[in-house]
């Protein structure tokens, strides 16, 4: 089978294409047909071993490989066909269309893939294909978690912060399905999009500082890794929430005290990537309360034309890196 690798960390241009051994599932295993997978900032991170939450940089160096990686396939969220199974699974059968996420298994950029049947691997939502069901489990089960512990109520204030990442485009949409007012903050050129899955107001970050502008939130949803905690717990209201997905170390000690000492509210756990979970996101893209936003698909020959779009952070939504796709011509869903 072919596979985007990287036998080094570096630059985009340590991923390439090549042959490699077909994996074979165990008696507990499923043999999944990957059609497409998300490109994501992790996956970024990774390839260069480079974190933007630098505390768990050392136990993450020694099980990821400290001179060149010991997974040299990345991807975690992908969406395909089952190939086969192991004997001892019963779950699935060969021709099942199933999304979901690969956990620290990685192996996702490949053609083929086997993962425990036991894993996030549910049944493809029926109206929408590969590509987009690819863009949903990191961002849809990261939004879907944190706004659950949030408790939101209808008619309160949420804003969300990166809200034009893979992440944030499933927060706005996911807080308008519980009946929040919802504050969009990225750049500008994310505002239309971003106004069109639902967003109530839009700020434009690079213009305006949403934490001094004097108005405060029920809920704030925080994918910013440097963000000012301070900042945005002031610009809660009374029992505001503070949901942060992406922690610095400090931040975290801090939410303690915030959370025990005041009247608010911060929430850093980590999303479990449930299966129950993913069944609510594909339920709700089925009945069209949300659906996936993808940016740009590439070929996998194009794999690291997908991670420097990443990086730009001019994408408007999950970029996506397609394995059926071989006519070396990367397609802009926007244009569609």
């Amino acid at each position: 089978m072919k596979a985007v690798v990287y036998t080094k960390y570096g630059s985009p241009d340590v991923l390439q294409v090549k042959s490699v051994e077909k994996p074979k599932p165990k008696a507990d295993e499923v043999l999944i047909n990957v059609h497409a997978a998300e490109a994501t900032k992790a996956d970024c991170e990774m390839r260069r071993f480079h974190f933007q939450v630098k505390w768990f940089w050392l136990p993450l160096r020694i099980a990821m490989g400290l001179t060149r990686p010991r997974k040299p396939i990345l991807g975690g969220y992908f969406a395909g066909e089952v190939d086969s199974v192991g004997k001892a699974v019963s779950m699935f059968k060969p021709g099942d269309q199933i999304f979901g996420a690969a956990r620290l298994r990685l192996g996702a950029y490949g053609q083929y893939l086997c993962l425990p049947a036991h894993y996030t691997l549910v049944p493809k939502p029926i109206n929408i294909g590969f590509e987009e069901a690819a863009a949903v489990p990191l961002g849809g089960l990261n939004a879907l978690h944190f706004l659950r512990k949030a408790n939101i109520r209808k008619g309160e204030t949420v804003l969300v912060n990166g809200a034009g990442g893979s992440i944030g485009v499933f927060g706005v949409q996911i807080a308008k399905a519980m009946a929040a007012r919802v504050t969009a903050v990225d750049s500008n050129i994310k505002e239309e999009m971003l106004r069109r899955i639902g967003a109530d107001h839009f700020i434009d970050y690079s213009r305006e500082d949403f934490a001094r502008s004097g108005q405060t939130y029920d809920v704030i949803f925080d994918m910013v890794a440097s963000s000012s905690y301070s900042k945005c717990v002031s610009a809660l209201n009374p029992k505001g929430r503070y949901l942060m997905a992406n922690p610095r170390i400090v931040d975290m000690v801090r939410s303690v005290l915030t959370s025990r000492f005041t009247d608010k509210t911060a929430i850093f756990s980590f999303a479990g990537e449930k299966a129950e979970e993913l069944l609510a996101l594909k339920n709700m893209i089925e009945a069209g309360t949300i659906k996936p936003i993808v940016d740009k698909i590439y070929p996998m020959e194009q794999a690291a034309e997908a991670h420097r779009r990443v990086e730009t952070e001019q994408r408007l939504g999950p970029v996506v890196i397609s394995m059926a796709r071989s006519n070396k011509m990367m397609l802009d869903v926007t244009a569609l």
